[in-house]
């Protein structure tokens, strides 16, 4: 039977690849890797770049090429039958890549390498290629006795089995909820534009009236604008419950056990690699270079933030009691009247502006700041494969006419589809016989889906988004790293890889680029004056609240993996509630879950890390402020940023590559400044 995994060459044959394609694809890839592999290992005598890691390096990508689509599907296009297959190859990748990791004939091999009067004569990218595998075989366990090494595969076995669960499980209890509407007035206080998605929702499901579910879009319209409260707290308690205890699906898809078991494994990995906690070992491969540091930074951020932070939940509560008689705000109440008091305070909604960000408006602008920016020029390719219709897929070329990098992009939430905004990799950048293979990325949102014959009509908040994840495309297409280990995103500290994405927000607040993004979807007029104004005075609307919000995740997910104790368990309620205590001030329902769909560290590649973008903020704000003090598009400054960080990848550290844009070390100031806050 031939299998289009196998004999794709270019970009994946989408509409060809099934669930039954996948396992079989995969383990004849892992059987022709080991094979392969055995072959280097017992025929190569002198270990160089050219006849050991290269070829290697080959291996590995070929996998990671046939994988990616799988992954990619498993995310995008979910089905029972897809994600069987998905969770079966899954335990088979990290078994090969742990065994790998922990063969001492490939250790030797680079260790030799770097010992030899050869490797000062490779590239840097080269060398950091070498040096950043030493430093993975050790966290890999190659120094340990065999029985250790065992149980080490293991957990990385289990670890890969329980975070895939934990994300079917999240995406199955938010596709579980929703809640018919046959009465248009249960709904009065939506905009339109949130009714007609509710209607065209409800028409795809084959029912009458409206339909809400929990995809974001339709939630954050709900909690923002229902003038029902009682819709407000029944959406607000299914959405915080999700795949928990609580709730109206308690226990169905419930993540507690599953929290459990990962952070208990991943204490026992840290351990066994000797280190005190997960959260050191986290650290390993990050910017930051000790767990104080991390924490003496976050607390830091939350007591130049927490007064902030009062000072917002103190007006809200005062203009509602003031407004609308409400004594009392509970957690279904805080958007609903932080909304009003935004309209009150600034005569400004998300929804007053979205008719000013139509999607084609959007993407043209962000292309032509792409161009004002690098040179860059981005076109649309037709007849391209994808996974569903609303995907569109463009070509990046530069000044010279050469092609720089390729992307998919995927927009709008639907059912089967993970939650969230995120960039992954389909093919990454390397030179093999003097030909360069062209980076393509994924870029995935979920906002809200066109209504009828009208464009896609986003918020400034989706706007943001888009620009995030266009950031981090770019870090993955733009680099001119030839050596796949760190070209891109690849190789790249953690706590440094949100650099070019928060970079690119900052351009969604300025007059100049937002003269390009925003023009009315029917009279094609610029966003006025007046409401440019209102929306910058309202930027840091609330400003404090959100970002001990983002505090609160990151002290939580750090002192999870910092504080673990087997001797009592995860503690994770406790460890919550101490950290909200600590720096929250809007007091959360005790029923509230958050945890159990809080992917990012239970699915995703945050664990011990969610501090990252905080720290990463810095950075990113500081660099911006470089555009701010030379012009925001200034073609030099944008040269010097291309050439320091977008193109040089992972294949320097981080703080480097930083100094070599901005002359120095970073600086909080900006940050602070961007939001508001006195320094």
């Amino acid at each position: 039977m031939s299998n289009p995994l196998l004999e794709f060459q270019d970009l994946p044959p989408f509409s060809h690849i099934h669930a039954v394609h996948v396992e079989p694809a995969i383990d004849q890839l892992l059987s022709e890797s080991r094979q392969h592999i055995e072959h280097l290992a017992i025929r190569v005598q002198d270990f160089t770049w050219e006849n050991f890691i290269q070829p290697l390096e080959n291996i590995k990508d070929r996998l990671n090429k046939v994988w990616s689509p799988v992954s990619h599907l498993n995310a995008v296009m979910n089905n029972e039958a897809l994600r069987t297959a998905y969770n079966n190859c899954i335990t088979k990748i990290t078994e090969f890549n742990t065994a790998l990791a922990q063969d001492q004939r490939i250790y030797n091999a680079y260790h030799s390498i770097k010992l030899g009067t050869g490797f000062s004569q490779l590239n840097s990218a080269q060398q950091k290629t070498i040096t950043d595998a030493l430093r993975d075989f050790h966290l890999s366990g190659i120094d340990l006795p065999e029985d250790q090494q065992q149980r080490f595969r293991a957990i990385k076995q289990l670890l890969s089995k329980l975070t895939s669960q934990f994300a079917d499980n999240v995406l199955d209890a938010t596709n579980a909820w929703k809640k018919p509407v046959s009465d248009e007035t249960q709904l009065a206080g939506l905009p339109d534009s949130a009714k007609a998605i509710a209607k065209q929702t409800a028409a795809a499901n084959q029912q009458p009236g409206w339909l809400l579910t929990l995809d974001f879009p339709c939630y954050y319209a709900v909690m923002s604008y229902a003038d029902n409260r009682a819709l407000r707290k029944e959406m607000h308690d299914a959405y915080v419950t999700r795949a928990s205890d609580q709730g109206p699906h308690a226990g169905q898809w419930d993540n507690s056990k599953i929290m459990e078991e990962i952070l208990a494994l991943r204490h026992e990995l840290a351990l066994l690699l000797g280190f005190s906690n997960f959260a050191e070992y986290s650290l390993a491969t990050k910017m930051a270079d000790s767990t104080a540091k991390v924490m003496d930074f976050l607390h830091d951020l939350a007591s130049r933030a927490k007064p902030y932070a009062q000072k917002d939940l103190d007006a809200v509560t005062r203009y509602a009691r003031a407004h609308h008689n409400m004594d009392q705000l509970e957690p279904w109440d805080i958007t609903y009247y932080s909304e009003k008091l935004r309209q009150h305070d600034y005569a400004i909604t998300q929804e007053e502006l979205k008719p000013y960000f139509p999607e084609p408006v959007v993407l043209n602008g962000l292309f032509d700041i792409v161009k004002r920016l690098y040179g860059l020029d981005i076109q649309p390719v037709h007849g391209i494969d994808t996974w569903h219709q609303d995907v569109k897929f463009f070509a990046i070329s530069d000044e010279h006419n050469q092609l720089r990098g390729k992307f998919f992009i995927d927009l709008y939430a639907r059912p089967n589809k993970r939650g969230g905004a995120w960039m992954g990799q389909c093919i990454g950048r390397k030179k093999q016989d003097g030909r360069i293979q062209t980076p393509v990325a994924y870029l995935t949102c979920n906002f809200s889906p066109p209504i009828g014959t009208d464009p896609a009509l986003f918020t400034h908040s989706e706007v943001l988004t888009l620009f995030h994840e266009f950031g981090h495309g770019l870090h993955h297409m733009l680099t001119q790293v030839d050596n796949i280990s760190v070209s891109g995103i690849n190789g790249v500290a953690w706590d440094a890889v949100e650099l070019p994405s928060q970079f690119m927000e900052n351009f969604c607040w300025e007059q100049e680029s937002i003269d390009l993004i925003a023009r009315h979807y029917r009279s094609g007029e610029a966003l006025p004056e007046a409401l440019f104004a209102k929306m910058t005075a309202a930027k840091n609307f609330q400003s404090g609240m959100q970002l001990v919000r983002q505090l609160e995740f990151s002290l939580f997910d750090f002192r999870l993996h910092l504080e673990y104790d087997p001797s009592s368990g995860a503690r994770i309620q406790e460890t919550l509630d101490n950290v909200r205590q600590q720096v929250a001030v809007v007091k959360s329902a005790s029923y509230n879950r958050f945890q159990h769909s809080f992917s990012h560290i239970f699915a995703g590649g945050y664990a011990a890390g969610y501090y990252s973008y905080k720290w990463a903020e810095i950075l990113s704000a500081d660099a911006f402020a470089k555009f701010e003090e030379t012009g925001i598009f200034n073609r030099s400054t944008g040269k010097q940023f291309l050439h320091a960080i977008l193109e040089q990848g992972g294949s320097k550290e981080p703080m480097a590559l930083f100094k070599e844009f901005r002359g120095r070390e970073p600086r909080i100031d900006a940050l602070l400044r961007h939001r508001g806050i006195a320094a």
